[in-house]
Formats: C-alpha cells, sequence, structure tokens
C-alpha cells in the first residue's frame, strides 16, 4: 500500500519561530526535527526545485527567481512552467514504482504543465484594456469553479502587494483539504510568513503575531491529516534575516557606463542587449550578466569594492555552490548579513518607468520587495489607492502607483546560506521512523519516496 503523504511549505518557519507554533510542532512531538540545509541561492523556485528533484540549481537549471533568458534577450521573473525546471520529479520517480500515484499541487511554484493530477496556482485574468483581475488556474479544469463556488476567488491580491495577508493562506489551506483525501501526495505552499518578517523583520512583534495566524490556520488541516492516516512533512525554504541596506548593483553599474537605459515617454528602461553588463536582483543574490570576457574583471572589481557585497563569484566559484547552469550571471554576488539588492537602474526617480511604483512582478527585471508597502512617505497614499479602486469597479483604467522607490522601508530579507542555523530553514516529520538529525535539501525528494512507502533510486555519482 502507498502511504499518503502531505507535504507543506511553510515559507519562512524556523526553530526560532517554532516557539510560537504549537501546531507545527506537535508534528515534531510525535514525530521528529531536523535542521534543514537549502541551497544558494535561497529562494522560493531554486529550493522548491531542489525539494522536488534532489538535484541542485547546477543540474535542475533554476537559478533563481528569474533570471536573464539570452535566447530571448529578456529578464523573466515568477516564470509559471513546469518544463523550466529540469530533471526528474519526485512524482516521475513514484509513477515509476507505483503507476497511477496521485499527486495534488496546490501553488507549488512551476505548476504549469506539470503533469500532477490536481494543480492549483496564481493566474490572473489579464483583460484586454490592463486591468487585472484575481483569479486561479487549476487543473482539471472543472476544479476551478468548484473552489470558487465553495471559497471565493483566489484571493491574488492577500498574496502578494501592500494588501499581503493571512487571506491568501487561509484560501490555500482550504482547498488543500479538499484535495488531500484523494492523492498520495499533497504538496501546498503557506505564503504568510512572507510578509510581515519581510515588512518589520524576524525579530519584530508582527513576526510572532504571523507565526501564530498562520499555525492557526493550519491546525485544523493537520487535525484532518492525523485522523486520515497522512504522513506529514512541513519545511521551509529558508529563514528571513534582518535586513537594514538596500545595496544598488544596477546603479554602480550605470555610473561605471557599463549598463545602458534607452527612454520613451520621458521614462527610462533597462536596455540589456546594449548592456555591458547588467544584474537581475534577487533578494540577497545577484546574477551579473556580462556581454564581453573583457569586461570581467573590471566588473569583478567594481562590486568587490561595493559596501554590501560579501561575495562576488565567478564561474569557477560557482561551482562550489552548485550554481554553475548556463543561465547563471558571468558574476553571481552575494549580499552581506543585512543588506540586500535592488534592482534599481534609473538615477533620478522622475525618470522611473510606471511600473516600478505598481506590483508588476513579471515587468520589473529584478525582485522589488518594495512591493510590500504602500508609500510610507506619501500621505496621500491611501487615498490614491482607494480612487483607483473606483475606477477599477467602474471599468475605468487605472494605475495602482502606490509602491515606494525607496527600499529603506524592507526590513527582511532572505537569499544568502543561513549564518545561524536557528534562524535557518527545517524539517518537521510525523513519522517517527525515518528521524534523523539534519538533511539537506537535495535529500528532501528521496524523504518524500521514503515515507511514501517506494525505494528511493540509486543515484549516480
Amino acid at each position: 500500500m502507498t502511504n499518503k503523504l502531505l507535504v507543506l511549505d511553510v515559507v519562512g518557519l524556523t526553530p526560532r519561530l517554532l516557539e510560537h507554533t504549537p501546531n507545527l510542532r506537535a508534528i515534531a512531538g510525535d514525530g521528529w526535527q531536523a535542521a534543514l540545509g537549502t541551497v544558494l541561492p535561497a529562494v522560493t523556485c531554486s529550493v522548491q526545485s531542489t525539494f522536488l528533484t534532489g538535484a541542485m540549481p547546477r543540474d535542475h537549471g533554476v537559478v533563481g527567481n528569474g533570471w536573464y533568458f539570452r535566447d530571448l534577450g529578456e529578464i523573466f521573473l515568477w516564470r509559471q512552467h513546469n518544463r523550466l525546471v529540469q530533471g526528474e520529479k519526485v512524482w516521475d520517480l513514484a509513477r515509476q514504482a507505483r503507476p497511477g500515484y496521485t499527486v495534488a499541487n496546490v501553488c507549488w511554484w512551476y505548476a504549469m504543465g506539470a503533469d500532477t493530477d490536481w494543480t492549483v496556482t496564481p493566474r490572473p485574468i489579464y483583460h484586454a484594456d490592463g486591468r487585472k483581475s484575481p483569479d486561479c488556474y487549476t487543473r482539471p479544469p472543472a476544479l476551478h469553479d468548484e473552489l470558487t463556488r465553495s471559497l471565493g476567488e483566489f484571493p491574488l491580491f492577500n498574496y502578494w502587494g501592500p494588501t499581503a495577508s493571512i487571506k491568501s493562506s487561509e484560501w490555500i489551506v482550504q482547498a488543500t483539504r479538499r484535495l488531500m483525501p484523494q492523492a498520495d501526495l499533497t504538496l501546498a505552499y503557506v505564503p504568510h510568513l512572507d510578509y510581515d518578517l519581510q515588512r518589520f523583520g524576524p525579530h519584530s512583534p508582527q513576526a510572532v503575531a504571523a507565526a501564530r495566524d498562520v499555525d492557526r490556520v493550519l491546525a485544523p488541516l493537520l487535525t484532518e491529516a492525523r485522523d486520515q492516516g497522512v504522513t506529514v512533512v512541513a519545511l521551509s525554504e529558508y529563514g528571513i534575516g534582518p535586513a537594514s541596506r538596500p545595496v544598488h548593483v544596477n546603479r554602480a553599474l550605470r555610473q561605471a557606463g557599463l549598463l545602458d537605459v534607452y527612454t520613451q515617454a520621458g521614462m527610462e528602461y533597462l536596455d540589456p542587449w546594449a548592456s555591458r553588463a547588467f544584474a537581475v536582483a534577487d533578494h540577497q543574490v545577484a546574477h551579473v550578466y556580462v556581454k564581453d570576457p573583457g569586461d570581467l574583471e573590471a566588473v569583478r572589481e567594481l562590486y568587490q569594492g561595493l559596501p554590501g557585497v560579501d561575495l562576488v563569484l565567478d564561474k569557477a566559484a560557482q561551482r562550489e555552490f552548485g550554481l554553475d547552469h548556463e543561465r547563471s550571471g558571468e558574476l553571481v554576488l552575494v549580499a552581506d548579513l543585512g543588506a540586500w539588492f535592488t534592482y534599481y537602474y534609473w538615477l533620478h526617480d522622475d525618470r522611473a518607468p510606471d511600473f516600478a511604483r505598481g506590483v508588476e512582478i513579471h515587468r520589473k527585471p529584478g525582485y522589488d520587495p518594495a512591493e510590500l508597502f504602500l508609500d510610507p512617505a506619501d500621505p496621500r497614499v491611501k487615498l490614491r489607492a482607494g480612487a483607483n479602486l473606483a475606477k477599477k469597479k467602474l471599468g475605468l483604467r487605472y494605475a495602482m502607483n502606490v509602491v515606494p522607490l525607496d527600499g529603506q522601508w524592507v526590513r527582511g530579507t532572505h537569499g544568502r546560506l543561513p549564518d545561524d542555523p536557528a534562524d535557518g530553514p527545517v524539517l518537521l516529520c510525523s513519522d517517527p521512523s525515518t528521524a534523523r538529525d539534519q538533511l539537506a535539501a537535495t535529500d528532501v525528494r528521496d524523504l518524500m519516496l521514503e515515507l511514501a512507502g517506494i525505494s528511493t533510486p540509486a543515484r549516480n555519482l
């Protein structure tokens, strides 16, 4: 018989935060808890891909939440197609041993195009007039109406942005409760800790409240898993550390004459085709793409002298971290403790593109944690946000231009490898027979197979 398994990706969960999560802690009370190694970069897409394939980024190719697509000449973050993840997934191996093995994926990344039996992933409606409405993509298609009829529309604007809140995790947990009884393996992504830990810092009162909230929301799902005999694994991709120093890695290149922009309607846009070098900033890691090998040493020296940069990794050094994939930059930067990398490339805010003040995860050429804030420096920001919502309800065009152009408000970050295990990722498991003190992110795939009662394949060494 196949042992049913629930794997919860509780983003940002650490041993330190477990003090405030009695329902999650109870998983280890019946089973075990282990320190969990992560990968560089310690960001969602890279780590989840390692969990599911057992491979390092050099092998599965997901070198960040986004990268420069050299064959398209474009920077893309947060793509959704599963074919971007190279290598066999845990369900591929499970089905080789157990034909008919079923899998439900509730909001783990790279869900679209995956051959899971049930899929739920955020997918807005992009209207022809430029409006964006909350919704989700599902397989089978009928699941969409089933979920939205019982749970309401997917709360996209509570999933990311200034209004991100516990509501998105509540919706995801409720959807998981409906699918778990049907699947052999259920994967669920629970994002709530990401929000206030980045807004207010991991040691803030708001972080404690967020931990308690996510634990409360998970309680009925954990009870049902126990009652249904489902083995539970709860894990995290990374821990979130304090942030105090935004580092402008693209502005440094521009000031050195290495990064080019082009201008339209008075707004500046990064020009990756013409730039001699540019950086794709991703939390505490940045991939730096250098067109001419003759510029490599100059770019390296620039970053080695830039305050806030801890490591500058060339291709040989990337190999030591399992990050030497063709999608990686010629150089990879790792931030100092407390520092993080902005994507900003303009030198004057009046030249910033209009998308910079909005929640535009697919248009910005880098990650922007400032999207979690209504601009604190703008006393009229809530009035403007309300006016824009009124325009939306009337069917009028609008731009939700409420995000600050200053990274000073961000208080939490991640991406570098953890310096203190108490603030790093953790794994909890309800099956005591598999106990261990620590394991690597690359071990998670085989742990899932072991818990399912499926022999793990021999690895090529």
